[in-house]
């Protein structure tokens, strides 16, 4: 794993990623982690420069004639893949509500040196000679103030700040190069092969999941030999008040 960015990586600090029960039964499965289309996110300042203010019609940060570079940036967030994790050492609520199906789901732990360990070369076509795959932690900055100026890929690893709350970090194959030698790059996301013995550190169950969910989800576990890694969320604690 290369690294995307100018700050150096902790290999061992905690990555955190959360699933919806069947999405995560597909991982294990198939030993496939999904990357998305940058052009698929939700955020609408995915890889900007800049932002202007709201009524904002000409931004003196920018020359009048830039067009050109912007159909050029649409396209390469088509032709750029992306598998986001939360940086934190614990467990997170929001994350569970936000991407877990209301704690409905599972999270899986691991860290950057073990997805470094656990990647695999990532092929288009067996005959290619793959992809390098890209990492690092994503930077926030106020992009009402500031307009960045960094390399097309590095834009990735850039987020306005109004995200600051995300604490991401970004794994990342850029398809460009595949592209422009006439190798046909697929308009959504990729799905690349990951050894998950050595990307998965702990998994653990969210705190509303059904019994047959459970049951689901400790299947799986044990076909891809993970079954000792399960746990409960600490959110099933029982509290005490005296």
């Amino acid at each position: 794993m290369r690294n995307a960015t100018d700050e150096q990586i902790n290999n061992d600090e905690p990555l955190w990623r959360y699933y919806k029960t069947e999405r995560f039964v597909d991982l294990l499965t198939t030993g496939e982690l999904y990357f998305a289309a940058a052009h698929q996110f939700q955020d609408p300042f995915e890889g900007a420069t800049a932002v202007l203010p709201p009524g904002t019609c000409v931004d003196p940060r920018y020359p009048l004639d830039g067009e050109l570079g912007e159909r050029a940036f649409k396209e390469l967030r088509r032709l750029t893949k992306i598998s986001c994790w939360h940086r934190a050492p614990y467990e997170s609520d929001a994350m569970w509500q936000l991407y877990a199906g209301a704690w409905k789901g599972v999270a899986i732990r691991t860290t950057p040196g073990r997805l470094s360990d656990a990647a695999t070369t990532f092929r288009l076509q067996p005959q290619h000679q793959g992809e390098d795959l890209w990492g690092g932690n994503v930077k926030y900055v106020d992009l009402l103030q500031e307009r960045i100026r960094i390399n097309m890929l590095g834009r990735f690893w850039h987020k306005h700040m109004a995200f600051a709350w995300e604490r991401e970090f970004r794994l990342g194959i850029s398809l460009r190069l595949a592209e422009e030698f006439g190798i046909p790059v697929p308009e959504q996301g990729i799905r690349v092969p990951f050894n998950l013995d050595q990307m998965v550190d702990r998994i653990f169950l969210g705190p509303s999941l059904e019994r047959n969910e459970i049951e689901a989800i400790r299947n799986a576990a044990e076909q891809a030999g993970l079954g000792e890694r399960v746990r409960v969320s600490s959110m099933l604690g029982i509290p005490r008040y005296t």
